[in-house]
């Protein structure tokens, strides 16, 4: 479920310290009812290559457009992502967490972890059309239990960037997120 962008920018999330150049473009409530102590789980779970499978056909049909656009275009190579075109987001962190734990990266899609603690974990991704970040944060409900959070953050490159982003933003809120979210409820018993 979509919640308010009040709910990431107002938790004293330690990203806050090293996005401010990025926009923030989304906040999802994840349904990964938990303990405090469930937020790596939930990253390795996320990341294995049998439980991050996106099963809806309209999603799985956008994601195969977007690949091979981005291969006939150039989008994707890598002189066009992280190191090459961007920093990443690692050399911007203070001294403790760039000695603690990274994280898990993705089996299947090009995200790499970027930090990981008990209650923040951080991926990024970059290419000709955007550098994008996506926080995951691990809230308290108040009565001992815990979910996941998802915050999408994004720096576009240039115009192209842009109008990609605004191109795409109608398939993200209606249905790359919304079936990403069912994904995870379904999958999240089954992370270990």
């Amino acid at each position: 479920m979509r919640i308010p962008n009040s709910e990431f920018v107002e938790r004293p999330w330690r990203v806050h310290d090293f996005v401010k150049d990025f926009e923030l473009e989304d906040v999802w409530s994840l349904p990964t009812p938990g303990g405090p102590d469930d937020l790596e789980r939930f990253a390795r779970g996320f990341t294995a290559p049998d439980t991050n499978e996106i099963s809806n056909f309209a999603t799985k049909t956008l994601f195969a457009i977007r690949w091979r656009l981005g291969k006939l275009l150039g989008w994707d190579q890598d002189d066009k992502g992280l190191k090459k075109r961007v920093v990443t987001l690692r050399d911007r962190l203070p001294e403790d967490l760039r000695d603690g734990p990274r994280g898990p990266d993705f089996a299947s899609v090009p995200f790499h972890s970027v930090y990981l603690t008990d209650t923040e974990w951080v991926s990024e991704i970059a290419n000709n059309t955007v550098h994008g970040l996506m926080h995951i944060g691990w809230v308290s409900d108040g009565d001992g239990k815990y979910h996941g959070q998802m915050a999408v953050l994004v720096k576009p490159n240039g115009k192209l960037g842009k109008f990609y982003m605004a191109a795409i933003k109608p398939l993200r809120s209606s249905i790359v997120y919304p079936q990403l979210i069912r994904s995870i409820g379904k999958s999240w018993p089954q992370y270990t």
